[in-house]
């Protein structure tokens, strides 16, 4: 057992200067050395991004060689960095940092069991069960993660693209285009709904660039993953297509909007009784009966015992 401490100290010892020394003294990325040699990308420019973000910069190099251990497919790959997006993380260096933690996590929860199994003196087989529930822990708690905060930010997403159709509808009525609609409400909304407010800012920065519409509508569609922005998306580029009005599209769809996000509230409204239920059972009921029923059980109880 004094060896297989012994070693297991040793390895993540030096596992953990390898990677400390790759972190500091790693070579830089290949695309950021081929810009440099086609003259795209200066020594001087290079040092003042990395300044700009030193602790995204310090995680890249960090998770990189962890991440060449078990590189993702292709296909895993893709499916990740959507999810990132959707959760909002777009750096490129997100699907690398996530795969880290995720190998960390897989390593670093069984090694404190087997920490705590080494410490307590018993057998190392009584902790079998909490090994594996360590490893599970460990691969499904990032990705729980994740998905809470996909879940929570395409909640915000939702709720505040009512308001923003409310603006769109009065901007596009009062002259403006589409783009410059999109805009004033990424503007106007930046502080009430920061997320939708981004997700819009960005679609217009991919048209002024040289996208066509539908692609950067498509892409926004794809970035957040809700279904609402998704059928929005879908509607203007319909209107844009057949060369209908796009006010009156967006008027009738922030209508139809407003109507299910009232019926989502209803909805909401009638789930709450059942979710109330099982507290009210569990918790409240008992200590209704034992207040009421306390009394007359003592009092049978003391007529029984005088008899």
């Amino acid at each position: 057992m004094i060896l297989f401490i012994t070693v297991s100290t040793f390895v993540c010892v030096s596992l953990g200067l390898i990677g400390l020394y790759w972190a500091m003294f790693g070579q830089g990325s290949a695309l950021t050395d081929r810009l440099r040699t086609v003259g795209r990308l200066t020594p001087e420019s290079a040092s003042m991004q990395v300044e700009e973000n030193p602790v995204g910069a310090f995680a890249e190099r960090l998770a990189t060689p962890i991440n060449n251990l078990l590189p993702p497919s292709p296909g895993e790959a893709d499916k990740l960095r959507k999810k990132l997006m959707q959760a909002g993380y777009r750096t490129p260096t997100a699907p690398i940092i996530f795969r880290a933690i995720q190998l960390v996590s897989l390593v670093v929860f069984p090694l404190v069991v087997l920490f705590w199994a080494t410490t307590s003196g018993k057998p190392l087989r009584d902790f079998l069960l909490y090994i594996l529930i360590a490893v599970l822990l460990g691969f499904i708690l990032p990705r729980y993660i994740l998905d809470k905060r996909i879940k929570a930010r395409q909640l915000r997403l939702r709720w505040g693209l009512a308001d923003a159709l409310d603006l769109m509808v009065v901007s596009i009525e009062a002259g403006l285009g589409l783009n410059a609609a999109m805009m004033r409400v990424s503007e106007e909304l930046m502080v009430v709904h920061p997320d939708i407010s981004k997700e819009f800012e960005l679609a217009n920065l991919e048209i002024r660039v040289g996208r066509e519409r539908e692609e950067a509508l498509r892409n926004l569609a794809d970035r957040t993953g809700v279904d609402d922005l998704r059928s929005l998306c879908a509607m203007l580029i319909q209107a844009d297509r057949f060369g209908t009005s796009i006010s009156r599209a967006v008027r009738v769809y922030a209508h139809s909007l407003r109507t299910k996000r009232r019926q989502r509230a209803e909805q909401a409204a009638q789930k709450a009784a059942m979710k109330l239920l099982f507290p009210l059972t569990c918790f409240l009921f008992p200590a209704f009966l034992l207040t009421i029923l306390g009394p007359a059980v003592l009092s049978l109880y003391d007529n029984f015992i005088n008899l």
